[in-house]
């Protein structure tokens, strides 16, 4: 029944009910709604006891925010502590070979240079045991205290290093597609 109604009350539209209104007819804007008897003031959270849900929101986001840190603090932990692993067996392995090395530098070229191959050796060896016996955060610690010291030697260690990154990247692409 309502129905009917409210097709008996709708009116089809006509093109000149789309004219606009006359040029002298007055104009009374709507009540805003902050006086349309609403109230948008927030409970009194003291007299529920409950406390506030704006604080308990951003102690909670406080407290998601410090569980992802100290996860991500963990995770970058344990990268770091593979990648000192496996620096320290590259070193040793690297000092292994030259170490080979340097008995075939004795038969070709003498035993003067067949000894600097030795002595590098034994660079890259102890290199090897002072990175292996640091903790992560030692050798973080002595990372920045050599860039504040000489800015210009870690930088010229980080090319050094990209270079060496980018030609075994390289290197591992080509091998991969032939």
């Amino acid at each position: 029944m309502a129905d009917e109604q409210d097709r008996d009350t709708l009116q089809h539209s006509t093109p000149a009910d789309a004219a606009p209104p006359p040029a002298d007819a007055s104009f009374t804007p709507a009540e805003p709604l902050k006086n349309a008897g609403v109230d948008f003031t927030p409970e009194d959270s003291s007299a529920t006891g409950s406390g506030s849900t704006l604080t308990d929101a951003k102690q909670s986001a406080r407290d998601y925010v410090s569980k992802g840190r100290e996860q991500a603090a963990d995770k970058a932990r344990g990268f770091a502590e593979d990648g000192k692993a496996k620096a320290t067996d590259a070193l040793t392995q690297l000092s292994h070979l030259l170490t080979d090395a340097a008995g075939q530098v004795d038969e070709k070229l003498g035993a003067n240079y067949g000894q600097y191959a030795r002595s590098a050796a034994d660079r890259v060896q102890g290199f090897s045991s002072a990175i292996d016996q640091k903790s992560v955060d030692d050798l973080i610690a002595d990372a920045r205290e050599l860039v504040r010291k000489s800015p210009e030697l870690a930088v010229g260690i980080a090319a050094g290093l990209g270079f060496v990154v980018a030609r075994l990247v390289g290197a591992a692409v080509d091998q991969r597609d032939a």
